[in-house]
């Protein structure tokens, strides 16, 4: 016995309980897509064109941004993702890739080239001296990690790491740019 507003749907020897609203609704979405018609809010779409569209600022500081040069070359061709453009100027930019070891002295520049950026704006940390200060942590010269500079949204662990853990640091930011509400969820636990 069914309830009403409800039907049964079979699908490979499946049957399902479905919402007729639901299920009318769903219908005529697949209708809309044949005919070519894409339905979103704008706000995914931004978050979409703006996940795919990274225009990094060029910081290296230290050997590490070896590494992060090989990544924009034939081998590993980070232009495939749409990412090429390493900007020189921070107010053309997006993403700071921090790669290498930042001083006490260098902190204040770090950071006016992050207040110089548009929003919004997002930071990679990479390798370990720009995550936690690495080998030289110890050093009196030393930041234990960019963190205490500037907010960041992505850590690449290594010293120095590959290019292929920029390209995943990369796309795992392109995931948290993208799917904002998912993040959230992550974040709390659900």
């Amino acid at each position: 016995m069914l309830d009403e507003g409800y039907s049964v749907v079979c699908l490979e020897r499946r049957c399902f309980r479905v919402d007729a609203a639901l299920e009318k609704r769903l219908r005529e979405e697949e209708a809309l897509m044949e005919k070519n018609i894409l339905v979103t809010n704008l706000d995914k779409l931004f978050n979409w064109a703006r996940g795919h569209s990274f225009w990094p600022v060029t910081l290296g500081l230290a050997c590490c941004a070896i590494e992060m040069m090989a990544t924009a070359a034939p081998r590993y061709d980070i232009s495939r993702f749409g990412w090429e453009v390493f900007r020189a100027s921070p107010r053309q930019a997006d993403v700071m890739i921090v790669a290498g070891t930042c001083t006490r002295k260098m902190a204040p520049l770090l950071r006016r080239i992050y207040d110089q950026m548009p929003e919004p704006k997002w930071v990679i940390a990479m390798g370990s001296c720009a995550n936690a200060g690495g080998p030289f942590v110890d050093s009196y010269s030393m930041m234990a990690g960019v963190d205490k500079v500037v907010p960041v949204d992505v850590y690449i662990p290594g010293c120095p790491p590959r290019p292929e853990s920029l390209l995943y640091g990369l796309l795992q930011l392109q995931f948290k740019v993208s799917n904002p509400a998912k993040v959230s969820l992550m974040r709390n636990g659900k």
